[in-house]
Protein backbone atom coordinates (compact mmCIF):
# COMPACT_ATOMS: atom_id res chain seq x y z
CA UNK A 1 0.00 0.00 0.00
CA UNK A 2 0.96 3.59 -0.23
CA UNK A 3 0.51 5.00 3.64
CA UNK A 4 1.47 8.77 4.54
CA UNK A 5 2.72 8.49 8.06
CA UNK A 6 2.99 11.98 9.70
CA UNK A 7 6.19 12.67 11.98
CA UNK A 8 8.47 10.55 10.45
CA UNK A 9 11.54 12.61 11.61
CA UNK A 10 9.74 11.97 14.96
CA UNK A 11 10.82 9.04 17.51
CA UNK A 12 7.34 6.73 16.97
CA UNK A 13 7.05 8.28 13.51
CA UNK A 14 10.53 7.19 12.14
CA UNK A 15 10.02 3.71 13.29
CA UNK A 16 6.37 3.12 12.01
CA UNK A 17 7.70 4.07 8.67
CA UNK A 18 11.10 1.84 8.96
CA UNK A 19 8.54 -1.51 9.60
CA UNK A 20 6.43 -0.06 7.05
CA UNK A 21 9.21 0.03 4.17
CA UNK A 22 10.36 -3.30 5.34
CA UNK A 23 7.36 -5.27 4.69
CA UNK A 24 7.19 -3.37 1.31
CA UNK A 25 4.53 -0.87 1.65
CA UNK A 26 5.24 2.60 -0.07
CA UNK A 27 5.60 5.68 2.63
CA UNK A 28 5.26 9.25 1.71
CA UNK A 29 6.63 10.62 5.02
CA UNK A 30 5.79 14.21 6.16
CA UNK A 31 7.23 16.37 8.59
CA UNK A 32 8.32 19.65 9.49
CA UNK A 33 11.40 19.36 11.67
CA UNK A 34 10.07 21.64 14.27
CA UNK A 35 13.10 23.10 16.97
CA UNK A 36 10.86 21.62 19.80
CA UNK A 37 14.46 19.62 20.46
CA UNK A 38 17.66 18.63 18.73
CA UNK A 39 16.94 19.11 14.98
CA UNK A 40 20.04 17.29 14.25
CA UNK A 41 18.44 14.04 15.66
CA UNK A 42 15.26 14.46 13.52
CA UNK A 43 17.59 14.65 10.15
CA UNK A 44 19.41 11.64 11.49
CA UNK A 45 16.37 9.79 11.54
CA UNK A 46 15.63 10.94 8.14
CA UNK A 47 19.02 9.88 6.73
CA UNK A 48 18.20 6.42 7.24
CA UNK A 49 14.94 7.16 4.28
CA UNK A 50 17.04 9.06 1.90
CA UNK A 51 17.86 6.76 -0.88
CA UNK A 52 14.82 4.03 -0.36
CA UNK A 53 13.26 3.87 -3.38
CA UNK A 54 9.72 3.66 -1.69
CA UNK A 55 10.14 6.47 0.49
CA UNK A 56 8.96 10.22 -0.22
CA UNK A 57 9.34 12.99 1.89
CA UNK A 58 7.12 16.11 2.23
CA UNK A 59 8.56 18.92 4.01
CA UNK A 60 4.97 20.49 5.52
CA UNK A 61 3.65 21.69 8.02
CA UNK A 62 0.22 20.20 9.73
CA UNK A 63 -1.17 23.97 10.18
CA UNK A 64 -0.62 25.05 6.53
CA UNK A 65 -4.26 24.12 5.29
CA UNK A 66 -2.90 24.60 1.59
CA UNK A 67 0.38 22.17 1.98
CA UNK A 68 -1.66 19.76 3.88
CA UNK A 69 -4.47 19.70 1.01
CA UNK A 70 -1.58 19.56 -1.69
CA UNK A 71 0.05 16.41 -0.22
CA UNK A 72 -2.96 14.12 -0.23
CA UNK A 73 -3.87 15.78 -3.68
CA UNK A 74 -0.47 14.65 -4.67
CA UNK A 75 0.15 11.57 -3.32
CA UNK A 76 -2.98 10.09 -2.99
CA UNK A 77 -2.09 7.66 0.02
CA UNK A 78 -4.46 4.66 0.74
CA UNK A 79 -4.18 4.82 4.33
CA UNK A 80 -3.15 7.26 7.10
CA UNK A 81 -1.08 7.29 10.19
CA UNK A 82 -0.88 10.43 11.83
CA UNK A 83 1.74 10.74 14.26
CA UNK A 84 3.05 14.03 14.36
CA UNK A 85 2.14 16.96 17.08
CA UNK A 86 3.55 18.83 19.02
CA UNK A 87 4.57 16.77 22.19
CA UNK A 88 5.32 17.54 25.72
CA UNK A 89 3.15 17.68 28.39
CA UNK A 90 4.81 20.88 30.66
CA UNK A 91 5.38 22.61 27.08
CA UNK A 92 1.98 23.69 27.41
CA UNK A 93 1.88 25.74 30.23
CA UNK A 94 4.13 28.07 28.51
CA UNK A 95 3.07 27.33 24.53
CA UNK A 96 -0.29 26.40 24.25
CA UNK A 97 -1.08 28.46 21.07
CA UNK A 98 1.50 25.85 19.10
CA UNK A 99 -0.37 22.91 20.74
CA UNK A 100 -3.82 24.34 19.46
CA UNK A 101 -2.33 24.74 15.86
CA UNK A 102 -0.65 21.87 15.62
CA UNK A 103 -2.80 19.21 17.12
CA UNK A 104 -6.34 21.01 16.64
CA UNK A 105 -6.20 22.71 13.42
CA UNK A 106 -3.33 20.15 11.86
CA UNK A 107 -5.67 17.51 12.83
CA UNK A 108 -8.47 18.96 11.32
CA UNK A 109 -6.27 19.43 7.62
CA UNK A 110 -5.41 15.39 8.39
CA UNK A 111 -9.27 14.44 8.67
CA UNK A 112 -10.46 16.73 5.39
CA UNK A 113 -7.44 15.32 3.59
CA UNK A 114 -8.53 12.14 4.37
CA UNK A 115 -12.07 12.54 3.43
CA UNK A 116 -11.33 14.32 0.31
CA UNK A 117 -9.28 11.69 -1.32
CA UNK A 118 -11.03 8.48 -0.15
CA UNK A 119 -8.44 7.58 2.40
CA UNK A 120 -9.57 3.73 3.64
CA UNK A 121 -8.07 3.80 6.74
CA UNK A 122 -6.64 6.64 9.64
CA UNK A 123 -5.00 5.44 12.30
CA UNK A 124 -3.97 8.50 15.03
CA UNK A 125 -1.99 9.06 17.83
CA UNK A 126 -3.65 9.89 20.96
CA UNK A 127 -2.30 9.32 24.81
CA UNK A 128 -3.02 7.98 28.38
CA UNK A 129 -2.45 11.75 29.12
CA UNK A 130 -6.65 11.95 28.21
CA UNK A 131 -7.41 9.74 31.99
CA UNK A 132 -6.44 12.60 33.51
CA UNK A 133 -7.91 12.78 36.65
CA UNK A 134 -9.45 9.20 36.67
CA UNK A 135 -7.70 6.63 39.39
CA UNK A 136 -9.80 3.69 38.45
CA UNK A 137 -6.65 1.72 37.49
CA UNK A 138 -6.20 0.06 34.83
CA UNK A 139 -7.19 2.21 32.80
CA UNK A 140 -9.73 0.92 29.85
CA UNK A 141 -11.37 2.43 27.17
CA UNK A 142 -14.78 1.73 28.01
CA UNK A 143 -13.88 4.98 30.94
CA UNK A 144 -15.08 8.04 30.81
CA UNK A 145 -12.23 10.50 29.89
CA UNK A 146 -13.72 14.46 30.60
CA UNK A 147 -10.92 15.52 33.14
CA UNK A 148 -7.84 15.98 31.24
CA UNK A 149 -5.32 18.14 33.53
CA UNK A 150 -3.20 19.30 30.58
CA UNK A 151 -3.69 21.32 27.38
CA UNK A 152 -1.90 18.66 25.83
CA UNK A 153 -4.17 16.09 26.95
CA UNK A 154 -7.21 17.80 26.00
CA UNK A 155 -6.13 18.69 22.29
CA UNK A 156 -5.89 14.80 21.90
CA UNK A 157 -8.98 13.82 23.66
CA UNK A 158 -10.43 16.88 21.19
CA UNK A 159 -8.94 14.90 18.08
CA UNK A 160 -10.55 11.73 19.76
CA UNK A 161 -14.01 13.20 19.60
CA UNK A 162 -13.31 15.23 16.11
CA UNK A 163 -12.13 12.11 14.58
CA UNK A 164 -15.56 10.21 15.64
CA UNK A 165 -17.72 12.95 13.72
CA UNK A 166 -15.78 12.48 10.74
CA UNK A 167 -16.31 8.53 11.40
CA UNK A 168 -19.83 9.20 11.49
CA UNK A 169 -20.57 12.13 8.80
CA UNK A 170 -18.59 10.91 6.17
CA UNK A 171 -17.91 6.82 7.08
CA UNK A 172 -13.98 7.36 7.22
CA UNK A 173 -12.74 4.27 9.12
CA UNK A 174 -10.95 6.07 12.26
CA UNK A 175 -8.64 4.27 14.68
CA UNK A 176 -7.42 6.50 17.72
CA UNK A 177 -4.19 4.83 19.78
CA UNK A 178 -3.58 5.64 23.43
CA UNK A 179 0.35 5.31 24.16
CA UNK A 180 1.03 4.46 27.15
CA UNK A 181 4.76 6.00 28.06
CA UNK A 182 7.10 4.95 25.05
CA UNK A 183 10.83 4.46 25.02
CA UNK A 184 13.39 3.14 23.27
CA UNK A 185 16.61 3.69 20.85
CA UNK A 186 16.16 7.24 18.73
CA UNK A 187 13.88 8.52 21.68
CA UNK A 188 13.07 12.41 22.53
CA UNK A 189 15.55 14.34 24.17
CA UNK A 190 12.71 15.58 26.50
CA UNK A 191 11.78 12.22 27.69
CA UNK A 192 12.96 10.66 31.02
CA UNK A 193 14.79 8.36 30.19
CA UNK A 194 16.91 10.62 27.48
CA UNK A 195 17.18 12.62 30.35
CA UNK A 196 18.31 10.53 32.99
CA UNK A 197 20.78 8.95 30.85
CA UNK A 198 22.52 12.38 29.65
CA UNK A 199 22.64 13.52 33.33
CA UNK A 200 23.67 10.38 34.83
CA UNK A 201 27.03 10.24 32.29
CA UNK A 202 27.59 13.65 33.11
CA UNK A 203 27.50 13.23 37.12
CA UNK A 204 24.88 15.37 37.23
CA UNK A 205 21.44 15.48 39.49
CA UNK A 206 18.28 14.17 37.81
CA UNK A 207 15.04 15.05 38.89
CA UNK A 208 12.99 12.58 40.30
CA UNK A 209 9.15 13.84 40.34
CA UNK A 210 6.70 12.62 43.10
CA UNK A 211 9.89 11.07 44.99
CA UNK A 212 9.78 8.12 42.27
CA UNK A 213 6.91 6.42 43.81
CA UNK A 214 4.49 6.67 40.89
CA UNK A 215 4.35 3.75 38.33
CA UNK A 216 3.93 3.44 34.71
CA UNK A 217 3.08 1.42 31.80
CA UNK A 218 6.32 1.83 30.26
CA UNK A 219 6.22 0.37 26.66
CA UNK A 220 9.20 -0.43 24.29
CA UNK A 221 8.71 1.32 20.75
CA UNK A 222 9.48 -1.88 18.89
CA UNK A 223 5.93 -2.98 21.01
CA UNK A 224 4.34 0.20 20.29
CA UNK A 225 4.98 -0.19 16.27
CA UNK A 226 3.57 -3.56 16.19
CA UNK A 227 0.39 -1.99 17.65
CA UNK A 228 -0.10 0.14 14.92
CA UNK A 229 0.87 -1.92 12.29
CA UNK A 230 -1.88 -4.63 13.24
CA UNK A 231 -3.80 -1.72 13.85
CA UNK A 232 -3.62 0.10 10.68
CA UNK A 233 -4.30 -3.52 8.89
CA UNK A 234 -7.35 -3.74 10.87
CA UNK A 235 -10.43 -1.67 9.73
CA UNK A 236 -13.01 -0.53 12.26
CA UNK A 237 -16.25 -1.38 12.37
CA UNK A 238 -19.62 0.63 13.48
CA UNK A 239 -20.12 -1.19 16.73
CA UNK A 240 -23.56 -3.56 16.38
CA UNK A 241 -23.78 -4.25 20.44
CA UNK A 242 -23.08 -0.13 21.12
CA UNK A 243 -26.41 1.42 23.24
CA UNK A 244 -26.57 5.24 22.83
CA UNK A 245 -28.82 4.56 26.12
CA UNK A 246 -25.27 3.70 27.40
CA UNK A 247 -22.57 4.57 25.09
CA UNK A 248 -19.53 3.01 25.44
CA UNK A 249 -16.68 5.80 24.81
CA UNK A 250 -13.99 3.43 23.34
CA UNK A 251 -16.59 2.11 20.22
CA UNK A 252 -19.61 3.63 17.97
CA UNK A 253 -22.60 2.50 17.40
CA UNK A 254 -22.85 5.05 14.63
CA UNK A 255 -19.45 5.22 12.69
CA UNK A 256 -16.33 2.83 11.60
CA UNK A 257 -14.56 4.34 14.77
CA UNK A 258 -12.24 2.45 17.61
CA UNK A 259 -10.44 3.62 20.28
CA UNK A 260 -7.47 1.22 21.56
CA UNK A 261 -4.90 1.36 24.83
CA UNK A 262 -1.72 0.52 23.54
CA UNK A 263 1.40 -0.17 25.79
CA UNK A 264 2.68 -2.71 28.72
CA UNK A 265 -0.23 -4.25 31.21
CA UNK A 266 2.72 -4.39 33.83
CA UNK A 267 3.63 -1.21 35.22
CA UNK A 268 7.14 -0.35 36.96
CA UNK A 269 8.25 1.79 39.60
CA UNK A 270 10.16 5.25 38.72
CA UNK A 271 12.55 3.99 41.39
CA UNK A 272 12.70 0.55 39.41
CA UNK A 273 12.99 2.28 36.09
CA UNK A 274 16.20 4.09 37.08
CA UNK A 275 17.54 1.20 38.89
CA UNK A 276 17.85 -1.13 35.84
CA UNK A 277 19.69 2.25 34.47
CA UNK A 278 21.91 2.41 36.97
CA UNK A 279 22.65 -1.24 35.93
CA UNK A 280 23.07 -0.76 32.41
CA UNK A 281 25.02 2.19 32.38
CA UNK A 282 27.40 1.15 34.94
CA UNK A 283 26.64 3.99 37.24
CA UNK A 284 24.64 5.82 40.47
CA UNK A 285 22.29 8.46 39.51
CA UNK A 286 22.57 11.40 41.99
CA UNK A 287 18.58 11.54 42.88
CA UNK A 288 16.97 14.96 43.10
CA UNK A 289 13.50 13.84 44.99
CA UNK A 290 11.08 16.37 43.64
CA UNK A 291 6.73 16.74 44.60
CA UNK A 292 4.47 15.30 41.74
CA UNK A 293 4.79 18.19 38.94
CA UNK A 294 0.97 19.90 38.42
CA UNK A 295 -0.52 18.35 35.14
CA UNK A 296 0.98 14.66 36.32
CA UNK A 297 -0.91 11.78 37.21
CA UNK A 298 0.35 9.39 40.44
CA UNK A 299 0.27 6.45 38.18
CA UNK A 300 -0.89 4.65 34.74
CA UNK A 301 -1.54 0.79 34.54
CA UNK A 302 -3.04 0.34 30.78
CA UNK A 303 -5.58 -2.43 29.89
CA UNK A 304 -5.01 -3.38 26.46
CA UNK A 305 -7.38 -6.72 26.71
CA UNK A 306 -9.71 -4.63 23.46
CA UNK A 307 -6.38 -4.80 21.47
CA UNK A 308 -5.24 -7.92 22.24
CA UNK A 309 -9.01 -9.19 21.25
CA UNK A 310 -8.88 -6.88 17.72
CA UNK A 311 -5.45 -7.48 16.48
CA UNK A 312 -3.39 -10.11 18.27
CA UNK A 313 -1.44 -7.27 19.92
CA UNK A 314 1.08 -8.47 22.44
CA UNK A 315 4.06 -6.32 24.13
CA UNK A 316 7.46 -8.69 24.39
CA UNK A 317 10.00 -6.52 25.65
CA UNK A 318 10.62 -5.93 29.81
CA UNK A 319 12.35 -3.06 31.02
CA UNK A 320 15.38 -4.30 32.15
CA UNK A 321 15.51 -5.35 27.83
CA UNK A 322 14.32 -2.28 26.55
CA UNK A 323 16.48 0.35 28.69
CA UNK A 324 19.17 -2.01 27.51
CA UNK A 325 19.18 -1.67 23.80
CA UNK A 326 18.46 1.96 24.68
CA UNK A 327 22.08 2.66 26.56
CA UNK A 328 23.28 0.28 23.33
CA UNK A 329 21.99 3.25 21.41
CA UNK A 330 22.68 5.87 23.26
CA UNK A 331 26.92 5.21 23.30
CA UNK A 332 26.64 4.66 19.93
CA UNK A 333 24.95 7.71 18.80
CA UNK A 334 26.32 10.01 20.95
CA UNK A 335 30.07 8.15 21.95
CA UNK A 336 29.09 8.11 25.43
Amino acid sequence: MKILVTGTAGFIGFHVATRLLERGDRVVGLDNLSDYYDVGLKKARLAHFQDHPRYTHVHADLSDRDAMETAFATHRPERVVHLAAQAGVRYATKNPHVYVSSNVTGFLHVLEGCRRHGVEHLVFASTSSVYGANTHLPFSEHQPTEHPLTLYAATKKANEQMAHSYAHLYGLPCTGLRFFTVYGPWGRPDMALFLFTRAILAGEPIPVFNHGHHKRSFTYVDDIVEGVIRTLDALPKSNDRWSGARPDPGSSGVAPYRIFNIGNEKPVQLLRYIEVLEERLGRKARLDMLPLQPGDVPDTEANVSALVQATGYAPKVDVDEGVGRFVEWYRAYYGA
